[in-house]
């Protein structure tokens, strides 16, 4: 992904690392810079900071190869040094620009990567960067050449850096080249953690602050005035979706005709699109969510009302809060790409998720079953398999901003990274709340209609399980070389699993498989403003 050098995201959040490179950082710390003449070199993830005309500007991330100098792990062990583009420019003969003192920058191919250093070391470079022909960047290696006795370091940078070089050139451009080391694990994963989990917890509980007192009596004594309540029941239906087998077999593959979409035709324009209908949920989520509260509080005072065209009458009070939350939402999408543009996102996310909680809903274990299996072979297939057939992973193309100039899509919740000198974010899609989230709604209501206690029944420890799948989830993250993870492969086994397994052991399965239930739907008291 290409970006202005003076804008240049943090490269953390698109290039992967591994185990191996962080335990070759100790190896690096031990040579503090010494050179080695063998291909055998611990490979390290190496950040190439860029001044233009003395201006400190963004960096670059590559990796150091098999051979030549480590690189130290303190900028201030190594010197500022001119960038000079070879000629020729894939760097296999002798240039005809000087290369003293320089770091010098070739193109891949036409030759090996030994025979580029050696010309370039000959040329008196201090460091060698060689430029990929694609956007991921790979370890170099001797090609056969075991003992290469080259001296200075060499690092490959993807594909965006020529250009973003090249427009620079005509200033002053100086690279600074050191591989400061990275914390196994970040405290943002921590808040990325409750987060998630408190969304859950939060949607779950919601319904005991948006029922209103004539429904939680009703649903009370539903057992002895089923008869009446029939009627009423029928209405509130329009407040809520129960999802069916054929609905969820649906929305599994209207999703990944949706993701195909955005692997292909993903631009600035269709980010746009999705801003604005994040947007949209976005409000309509918070105002759900503030005005629920007030209006339980505050059911018997009196409301004064405004009429408007075309919508009618309104609460001067829902109209208020409507407008700060189109605000918010606006001034959001304005600075979307401002350093603290997260804290917006976290919010206008967590709110839309709670209100889908709240419309969208699981009747019972058979469909849970059927959506949470396909979402799971889903999210197996778009991370894992996807690759063998798209060259990339279409997931994770997609939630990078593939096409977008790195601008990742707004359906995510995201922590900047605080203790990581790579900088960056963490982050969690949508889907990975919601999936999980309606199973453990549904439980919620089970255990609420049937009168189980906290122990005996499953809406705890669905909690426990999710929260447990989180912490699996960036366990696997670490353990597989920082590269993404399809959370619901932990997630899935930690709700579904725990539920059905629970459910054997306490005769039931059968009540859960077909459980029909007693309030067909919540009244919303926003909807009676």
């Amino acid at each position: 992904m290409s970006f202005p050098l003076g804008n240049r995201r943090r490269v953390s959040a698109t290039l992967p690392f591994s185990f191996l490179v962080a335990l070759s950082f100790a190896v690096a710390a031990i040579a503090g810079g010494s050179k080695s003449p063998y291909c055998n070199n611990p490979v390290q993830l190496a950040m190439v900071k860029i001044w233009v005309d003395g201006d400190e500007g963004e960096y670059l991330a590559g990796l150091t190869a098999s051979f030549g100098a480590t690189l130290p792990e303190e900028k201030n062990k190594v010197p500022k040094l001119p960038a000079v583009f070879s000629n020729p420019l894939n760097g296999c003969s002798s240039s005809s620009s000087k290369l003293s003192g320089s770091a010098a920058l070739s193109v891949r191919g036409d030759c090996d990567f030994v025979t580029k250093a050696k010309v370039a070391q000959s040329g008196g470079a201090q460091a060698l960067l060689v430029i990929n022909d694609k956007e991921e960047i790979e370890q170099i290696d001797c090609s056969g050449d075991v003992s290469p006795n080259i001296s200075i370091p060499v690092v490959m940078v993807p594909k965006s850096v020529r250009d973003d070089l090249t427009k620079t050139m005509a200033n002053k451009l100086e690279l600074l080249l050191y591989a400061p080391t990275r914390p196994i694990v970040d405290i943002s994963v921590v808040f990325l953690w409750a987060m998630s989990v408190g969304t859950v917890f939060t949607a779950s509980l919601w319904q005991e602050f948006g029922i209103s007192e004539q429904t939680e009596k009703r649903l009370n004594e539903s057992s002895s005035k089923e008869s009446s309540d029939a009627g009423t029941d029928s209405d509130n239906d329009q407040e809520t979706i129960d999802i069916s087998v054929k609905g969820a077999i649906l929305f599994v593959i209207l999703a990944s005709v949706f993701l195909l979409l955005l692997f292909f035709f993903m631009s600035s324009w269709f980010l746009l699109v999705l801003t604005v209908l994040f947007c949209i949920g976005g409000v309509q989520g918070m105002h759900n969510i503030i005005m629920t509260p007030v209006t339980r509080k505050c059911r018997n005072c009196p409301q004064k009302t405004v009429r408007l065209p075309v919508i009618g009458e309104v609460s001067v009070l829902s109209l208020g809060v409507f407008l700060f939350c189109v605000i918010f939402a606006v001034a959001w999408a304005v600075h979307r790409r401002a350093s603290y543009s997260w804290v917006g996102q976290n919010i206008l996310g967590i709110c839309m998720m709670i209100n889908v909680l709240q419309l969208a809903r699981l009747p019972n274990i058979k469909v849970a079953t059927v959506l949470l299996c396909l979402a799971f072979f889903y999210d197996i297939f778009w991370v894992f398999i996807s690759p063998l057939i798209f060259q990339q992973s279409v997931m994770i193309a997609v939630a990078k901003g593939k096409n977008t100039g790195g601008e990742a899509i707004p359906m995510l919740l995201r922590v900047p990274r605080l203790i990581d000198p790579w900088g960056g974010y963490n982050m969690i899609g949508f889907g990975d709340i919601l999936f999980p989230g309606l199973l453990i709604t549904f439980t919620y209501r089970f255990d609420r209609e049937s009168k189980k206690s906290m122990g005996k029944g499953y809406f705890v420890w669905l909690m426990v399980g999710y929260g447990f799948g989180l912490f699996l989830t960036y366990l696997g993250l670490y353990l597989m070389n920082g590269n993404g993870q399809p959370a619901l492969l932990y997630l899935v086994p930690c709700t579904l699993g725990v539920t059905v397994v629970l459910a054997a052991i306490r005769g039931d399965l059968k009540a859960l498989w077909g459980y029909s239930s007693k309030s067909s739907a919540m009244i919303n008291p926003t909807a009676e403003v």
